[in-house]
């Protein structure tokens, strides 16, 4: 049979997670600092608020993962000291005072949980595809709720949330879509719970509002693929290149090789507030230009 002409061939799919879409919405040189450049930048320093995250996060999990007679809140609070994370603090005096904070927004937060409703999954990777898009993800925890499925997402930020979060939310949108996919369930509810606040906001999709975050995040693909296309032909063609020693090393710490201005172009800053909180800011002069230094511990609540 006759092959047929490369321009005949199905596109690939763009495999992704939500977390990669938004990085590209929020600014195209942050994605390839990220997910291309190798090896890659340099980042800045840990971010205290990201240790607050990812340390409550965890305790959460393995609250979870405890046989039914130790999940009581003080177990919950002892998980969280003991998976403690001390990055991006001021100093071992702000560590502690966080890590106490943290603790009684654990215990408090799992007294209202009843800990016989088992979820159907704790930091569960759900996954689901289109003709243009393969998207995975992990949720934080899934609940079943009579014949339905519920996506739970856990925030530790200090702002309090509203009902649009829950709404616009890509990310909560492609779980539910891909829970439902892979449990053969109906999944339309999305919650955010902020712990600081001790709150829950929740959206009920339709199918209709899914299908448009799906198709959504395909126009983001479609986008970020071609772009991605342009460099890795540019990294395949330079001395080195895709496949080389240098190209599969990463967290260096080196500076990767200079982008030409024509593949550069494909990746533009998106300048703003966020330029203060970007991982990468050092690589960047226009970031620099549009926002200030912020320290570490910067986005702790007051």
């Amino acid at each position: 049979m006759d092959q047929l002409p490369l321009d005949g061939m199905p596109r690939r799919l763009y495999a992704c997670t939500p977390s990669r879409l938004n990085s590209w919405l929020d600014c195209p040189r942050r994605y390839r600092f990220t997910y291309l450049d190798r090896p890659a930048p340099q980042k800045g320093p840990p971010w205290a608020h990201n240790s607050v995250g990812v340390s409550v996060h965890n305790a959460l999990a393995a609250w979870w993962r405890e046989p039914y007679e130790l999940r009581t809140p003080e177990v919950a609070a002892a998980l969280l000291t003991r998976g403690w994370i001390g990055e991006g603090f001021r100093d071992a005096e702000q560590s502690a005072a966080w890590r106490d904070r943290a603790r009684e927004m654990v215990r408090g937060y799992v007294a209202g949980l009843d800990p016989a409703a088992e979820p159907v999954g704790v930091e569960r990777t759900v996954a689901t595809r289109t003709s243009v898009v393969a998207l995975s993800g992990r949720v934080d925890r899934l609940d079943r709720r009579g014949e339905e499925l519920v996506v739970v997402d856990y925030k530790t930020g200090r702002r309090p949330l509203t009902t649009d979060d829950a709404r616009s939310s890509l990310a909560l949108a492609v779980y539910a879509i891909a829970s439902s996919a892979m449990m053969h369930r109906p999944c339309h509810r999305v919650e955010l719970h902020h712990l600081p606040t001790a709150s829950v906001v929740e959206w009920e999709h339709t199918d209709e509002s899914l299908a448009r975050h799906l198709g959504r995040a395909e126009e983001i693909a479609v986008e970020a693929a071609e772009a991605d296309e342009r460099y890795r032909a540019w990294s395949a063609a330079r001395p080195g290149g895709t496949g080389s020693a240098a190209s599969r090393t990463r967290g260096t710490g080196r500076t990767p090789p200079p982008v030409p201005p024509e593949v550069d172009a494909s990746f533009p800053p998106r300048t703003g507030p966020l330029c203060s909180w970007c991982d990468f800011r050092r690589h960047c002069p226009e970031g620099q230009a549009a926002s200030g230094d912020r320290e570490p511990w910067d986005a702790l609540a007051d």
